[in-house]
């Protein structure tokens, strides 16, 4: 499974792959929107972990662009803040399968990535 971290803190970023990466998943870590956007370019990935907020801009643009890719590809966006905490997001994006509250411990985002995954298979016409 590969999976695309958008986190503009790369410490922190690298904390949530080695989580992930233990767990046997491909990580690819960009701090930017536009570093986002070139990787989605490029490769496809079977699910996003998106910060709310980068400096270049955020998980809007490119969970909206990763939709237009990569139609089924499940997001899930880490929100430091209460906006959105009224669910909002899911209307505007409906490749978001959840909103994590920062912050995120690594155990709890190997536990969605894995919940995801373990969906995104039981789907028809899934790798």
């Amino acid at each position: 499974m590969r999976v695309l971290i958008a986190q503009h803190n790369a410490d922190l970023g690298r904390l949530w792959a080695g989580f992930l990466e233990r767990e046997g998943i491909e990580i690819t870590l960009v701090t930017s929107q536009g570093e986002a956007l070139a990787k989605l370019r490029a490769q496809d990935f079977e699910a996003l972990v998106l910060e709310m907020v980068l400096p270049d801009g955020g998980a809007i643009a490119i969970a909206d662009f990763a939709a237009y890719r990569m139609p089924d590809v499940p997001v899930i966006t880490v929100n430091s803040s209460s906006f959105f905490s009224d669910g909002s997001i899911f209307q505007l994006l409906p490749n978001v399968q959840s909103v994590m509250q920062a912050p995120v411990e690594g155990e709890d985002l190997v536990a969605m990535v894995s919940h995801l995954n373990s969906k995104r298979k039981c789907l028809p016409n899934t790798p």
